[in-house]
């Protein structure tokens, strides 16, 4: 088995713990299947068609047939999908006020065809009603279509962390440089303590992000630390142990580390990685708190995440964090009126 500077680079396999796949050049392959009947349904149902005619909802997914998947090969990934999809629609004409109901149908939803030439069909049950066929075969069919690339865009960054993995530079390069902050990114260069016997540097950078929620801190605080509250904003069955050296498991498994600080209401720090990683590599993550009036300021900082991961880590925090915790603080807040 070739080493490091001997033979056909491409297929050299480093003395790493991640060196079934160095220099991401072998296949690797990730099931998108399950994730994707989730997104389809987030993205898809409750969407609200209006015009002249009246307005429209789109309901349930009635049917949901086919499977995704993405592949990475030389550092590149591939995406592959096909689906079959069935929704239901109901509407009330805004002149008579009379109700009617229909179904929306994508026969085809593939990789091999742009959203726009995708094929979606609309019908309604018999009866009057035409004026709102003609709007869910107008204006419906466009919020449909904007649907389905916010999959497509999920389905390429949220879905994809952590699939392409840091590379090795050739000998005598230099894997990382400093460079002054920029935004609220900054790059270093760490040796991991699990990848010290061999030397292997990583470059990573450095994550800084700022939200405010309508909460307050410790509010705010319990949904990092209680399991219930923080199943309910991942969509997915989690391992929360909130005390130093507890546990933390995530998103199906794609996110797992372990608390090493906890100041209630205050601050959180975890060691973070994301299952694709270089094992055993984490990024060290502080979550602090700051109460204000009737809102509370989160600050993250994550340091040590490969720069390969910068932009997918970024939106992870982004999409599968923030915006889903916005989503359920205002669900909290309804339920309470």
């Amino acid at each position: 088995m070739a080493k490091w500077g001997q033979g056909d680079p491409r297929w050299i396999v480093e003395e790493r713990a991640d060196a079934t796949n160095v220099n991401n050049w072998h296949w690797t392959e990730r099931d998108a299947t399950s994730w994707s009947k989730r997104k389809l349904k987030e993205v898809l149902e409750g969407l609200v068609v209006e015009g002249e005619a009246g307005r429209c909802e789109i309901g349930d997914l009635k049917h949901v047939e086919g499977e995704a998947s993405c592949n990475s090969r030389k550092g590149k990934l591939i995406f592959f999908y096909e689906w079959n999809l069935r929704l239901s629609w109901k509407g009330t004409v805004k002149e008579s006020g009379e109700k009617h109901k229909g179904s929306v149908e994508i026969p085809n939803l593939s990789e091999e065809n742009e959203v726009d030439d995708t094929e979606i069909n609309v019908s309604k049950k018999k009866g009057e009603g035409d004026v709102l066929k003609d709007l869910m075969r107008t204006e419906g069919t466009t919020k449909v279509r904007e649907a389905l690339r916010d999959y497509l865009k999920a389905l390429k960054t949220e879905f994809t962390l952590g699939m392409i993995l840091p590379t090795k530079a050739p000998v005598g390069q230099e894997l990382a440089t400093e460079r002054k902050p920029s935004g609220s990114t900054v790059q270093d260069s760490v040796t991991p303590q699990s990848l010290d016997m061999v030397g292997v540097k990583i470059p990573t950078v450095r994550i800084h992000m700022r939200e405010v929620f309508n909460s307050p801190a410790d509010e705010l605080y319990s949904i990092f630390t209680k399991k219930e509250l923080v199943q309910k904003f991942s969509k997915c069955p989690a391992v929360i142990e909130a005390e130093k050296g507890g546990k933390l498991q995530m998103f199906e498994g794609c996110v797992s580390g372990e608390y090493t600080e906890l100041v209630p209401s205050q601050r959180i720090v975890l060691k973070w990685r994301c299952r694709s990683w270089p094992d055993e590599h984490y990024a060290t993550v502080a979550l602090n708190f700051q109460e204000l009036a009737a809102q509370s300021e989160l600050e993250l900082e994550c340091k040590g995440v490969p720069v390969s991961h910068e932009e997918s880590t970024r939106q992870c925090w982004k999409k599968q964090y923030f915006e889903e915790i916005h989503i359920l603080l205002q669900q909290s807040k309804d339920n309470m009126e």
